[in-house]
């Protein structure tokens, strides 16, 4: 073998190995830029589910952050209706004492004889239970006075003894059988007062 051949068969032997060479070069190469993709994949994906989860978190937070002003919001309203539920029961009750108080003047005043009118005990008297009806006025008291003539109303009225029965009570059939056909207002004995559409006392009538 002369020296030229053997030269060349090295020469071809050194390309062929780096033929292989570059070969396995490409295919790692090819291998590397499937993973890089798979892993720019792999983030993109995880980068999504991140931000999923995030708007699913932010959502639950605010319907949470939603239901607490809402029961706030309802707990609110339920002690302002309870605190005005307690100012109309101490109300009421104050004016239940005041009213037995203002008959008494009523019932005084409307006895008083026609020559003593115009007296100053009169007068102050008669200041007293204008300053008593002021203040029912001033807490929304309204007054139930029916008029002779007037229908009985259960609702708004209270019947009590007719004098002129002969029973002494409203229970006999003579009386229940008058009450039928007339139901009408014979005497105010008292008067009645309401707040609003609720009767706290009833006006006490007599009834023909």
């Amino acid at each position: 073998m002369t020296k030229q051949t053997k030269e060349k068969e090295e020469l071809e032997k050194d390309i062929a190995e780096k033929e292989k060479i570059e070969e396995v070069v490409d295919v790692e190469n090819e291998v590397t830029e499937d993973l890089s993709a798979d892993e720019a994949d792999l983030s993109a994906d995880e980068a999504e589910s991140g931000e999923t989860n995030f708007e699913k978190q932010a959502k639950e937070n605010l319907a949470g952050w939603k239901r607490t002003q809402a029961d706030f919001e309802n707990y609110k309203r339920m002690q302002a209706e309870s605190q005005k539920d307690l100012i109309k029961y101490a109300t009421q009750n104050i004016i239940l004492q005041i009213i037995p108080v203002l008959d008494n003047f009523q019932m005084s005043t409307a006895h008083i004889p026609e020559d003593q009118k115009d007296g100053g005990w009169v007068t102050g008297i008669m200041y007293i239970q204008k300053q008593l009806e002021a203040v029912l006025i001033e807490n929304g008291i309204e007054e139930i006075a029916p008029k002779v003539g007037d229908t009985f109303d259960p609702v708004f009225h209270e019947a009590i003894a007719d004098k002129e029965c002969g029973c002494g009570h409203c229970d006999c059939e003579k009386e229940k059988e008058k009450e039928k056909f007339k139901n009408k207002i014979k005497t105010v004995m008292m008067k009645g007062y309401k707040i609003g559409d609720k009767v706290i006392r009833a006006a006490r009538v007599v009834v023909e």
